[in-house]
């Protein structure tokens, strides 16, 4: 069974995440858009960003919470 472990605040974190089998997460620009105005709602106010880069079939980011 998987325990999720919080995130501590002052810590550096590197999320990723990719699709299913290598399958695109991305398809169209409109697809980066949309996680980008999810990203700045959920994410830019509780951490900063280092770093990033988003690719058809996956994503990484560089936090610090």
């Amino acid at each position: 069974m998987y325990h999720a472990v919080p995130l501590e605040p002052g810590n550096f974190y590197h999320l990723y995440n990719r699709g299913i089998n290598g399958c695109d997460l991305f398809r169209e620009t409109t697809n980066y858009e949309h996680f980008f105005s999810l990203y700045v709602t959920h994410i830019e106010p509780v951490a900063d960003t280092f770093a990033w880069v988003l690719m058809k079939n996956h994503f990484h980011f560089l936090i610090r919470v």
